[in-house]
């Protein structure tokens, strides 16, 4: 894998590796509808652009020097009136461990703010996924507090750590 990452939008020649990344069994509940063939890639690409063009939400593949997908990076519930967006992200199993979700939530941030015109960005993760939350703060986002018992998978309540980031924060330094 080469170490410089890119992120663009994501194009309807990425389902094959849309698939491939779902097919890890670890990013089933990534997605409201499963991604278990090139027709239900193809959906999720279509919605992808077509939140891109209504300005609702911004999904950039994430790649390396030899364009590889090695994950996906959104903000997304864009609320234009407050300036506010909520950031999502995944990297393939192969991407995992080695830093490209936090470098590319730290690009997408200032993507968002410098030419998306956002103020603040949030996030959140399970309380029970120490790697997620290594991500949002390697990328700069400060911890706000726990939603108690937010989010259910599978008949199971979990607890969710918020987390945002502003506009006038500093950058992350770079690790």
């Amino acid at each position: 894998m080469s170490s410089k990452l890119w992120l663009r939008r994501w194009s309807a020649d990425d389902a094959q590796s849309v698939l491939t990344a779902f097919t890890d069994p670890a990013m089933s509940w990534q997605v409201s509808e499963p991604i278990t063939s090139l027709d239900s890639a193809d959906r999720w690409l279509a919605v992808q652009s077509d939140q891109w063009a209504r300005g609702v939400a911004f999904a950039f593949a994430v790649v390396d020097g030899e364009d590889t997908v090695l994950g996906n990076v959104a903000v997304s519930a864009v609320n234009r009136r407050h300036a506010t967006g909520w950031v999502s992200y995944w990297t393939t199993q192969r991407a995992r461990g080695q830093g490209v979700a936090s470098k590319a939530c730290r690009t997408l941030a200032r993507w968002a703010f410098d030419d998306a015109g956002l103020f603040r960005l949030e996030l959140g993760h399970r309380v029970n996924n120490p790697a997620s939350c290594r991500v949002a703060l390697a990328a700069g986002f400060a911890v706000e507090g726990i939603e108690r018992q937010k989010l259910e998978y599978d008949g199971t309540r979990y607890d969710v750590e918020r987390h945002a980031r502003l506009a006038t924060d500093e950058e992350p330094a770079l690790s």
